[in-house]
């Protein structure tokens, strides 16, 4: 008896649908992805074998150069804004809603109060580090310690806007993470910089906080 044949089919595969998902999903993640600004104020960090990470967001960073030179800079656009208010208040400066939404934008700043609606004036490849001479920092708790009412300020505004929205999702509004503050020191910054913001965070009872460093090779 004859043996029967079985009839081959072919083995390719339309891609055409997979490519054109994979192409769609591309797109969508170009048009909707953020730019991050690069830092104004880099500095070169000492190096450490820590691995611990910092968190994405609800982060204030205090960023020191080898001059003293002092940065501040926040990671949620709408803590930035509330904390401004806040500020604008305690200095009797005001600022315009324009001036409200390029603060929302702008990732860093290192200028007194005085002198940021000057700083928010320009574009921000303008701004640049030789135009900032640093957020006043000193030993007290008074109006002239800038740097000390800043990161106050913005704990505050961030543990209100936590608040609000566990309330809106219906968690409990005290079972929420405080801001994380982050010292970024430059290698090569002197100790009696580095202890004025130490001090400045101590002054609010700000204990704990983090340290930028860059990975050290074992």
């Amino acid at each position: 008896m004859g043996k029967a044949k079985v009839k081959r089919t072919s083995t390719s595969i339309d891609m055409t649908a997979m490519c054109d998902v994979s192409f769609l999903l591309l797109t969508f993640f170009v048009l909707t992805a953020t730019a991050r600004t690069p830092e104004t104020l880099i500095v070169d960090t000492a190096p450490s074998y820590s691995q611990a990470k910092l968190p994405d967001g609800n982060l204030s960073v205090i960023t020191i150069g080898d001059e003293g030179k002092v940065f501040y800079s926040m990671s949620d656009p709408n803590v930035r804004a509330e904390t401004l208010k806040s500020m604008s208040s305690r200095y009797g400066i005001s600022f315009t809603p324009e001036e409200y939404e390029k603060f929302k934008l702008t990732e860093d700043f290192g200028v007194p109060i005085k002198n940021l609606k000057q700083l928010l004036a320009l574009e921000s490849g303008q701004r640049t580090v030789e135009l900032q001479k640093g957020v006043p920092v000193d030993s007290t708790m008074d109006v002239s310690n800038e740097l000390f009412h800043w990161v106050k300020e913005a704990r505050i505004a961030s543990a209100k806007i936590l608040k609000d929205k566990a309330i809106v999702d219906n968690k409990d509004p005290d079972d929420i993470e405080l801001m994380t503050v982050a010292i970024k020191a430059d290698g090569d910054a002197k100790f009696p910089s580095l202890n004025l913001i130490i001090e400045t965070l101590r002054n609010q009872k700000q204990n704990k906080f983090s340290f930028v460093t860059g990975l050290k090779a074992e």
